[in-house]
């Protein structure tokens, strides 16, 4: 299973389209659709994408920060590929892929959602997305809007 695009549409217009860097809630200096920077592209003023060196301190074009997304997303995949072991729909799928994006592979890896998840307990993630709303120690209202429009997506019925 890969992101729809269904979802990289969601993570658009939740994320925002940031074509230079700013801060997110947490302070930290993030870019495109919610590309955290990591200490080394913050240090060499450069994000590969698609393989090339890319400069961002002007600003990166909507194409290449949608193609840094799809980069991104890689990564909730592969974690998804080897510690969820039951089946999910597209809308499910993709509710943990949003969340993992947004949280990161250790805090899922770690998560009572992942156990609960793993067990079948489908009906429990609603509300262990409802406890993933703080940042640096503080409830953030993004945060708890986030988690609203992710338990939506994880409820959708798909269409047949």
């Amino acid at each position: 299973m890969k992101a729809s695009q269904h979802l990289k549409n969601l993570l658009e217009q939740w994320e925002g389209v940031r074509q230079q860097v700013y801060l997110d809630s947490g302070k930290e200096p993030t870019i495109g659709i919610g590309h955290l920077l990591t200490q080394s592209e913050r240090s060499s003023g450069k994000i590969f994408i698609d393989g090339m060196p890319v400069k961002y301190d002007q600003w990166l074009s909507v194409a290449e920060c949608r193609t840094l997304l799809d980069q991104d997303l890689k990564i909730p995949e592969k974690t998804i590929s080897k510690l969820v072991f039951v089946a999910l729909t597209q809308n499910q799928y993709d509710t943990m892929i949003s969340f993992i994006f947004n949280l990161g592979a250790e805090a899922f890896r770690n998560s009572t959602l992942l156990k609960l998840l793993n067990e079948s307990k489908y009906n429990a993630v609603p509300e262990q997305l409802r406890r993933w709303i703080h940042d640096n120690g503080k409830v953030v209202q993004g945060l708890i809007n986030r988690r609203e429009k992710e338990i939506k997506l994880w409820n959708e019925v798909e269409n047949a």
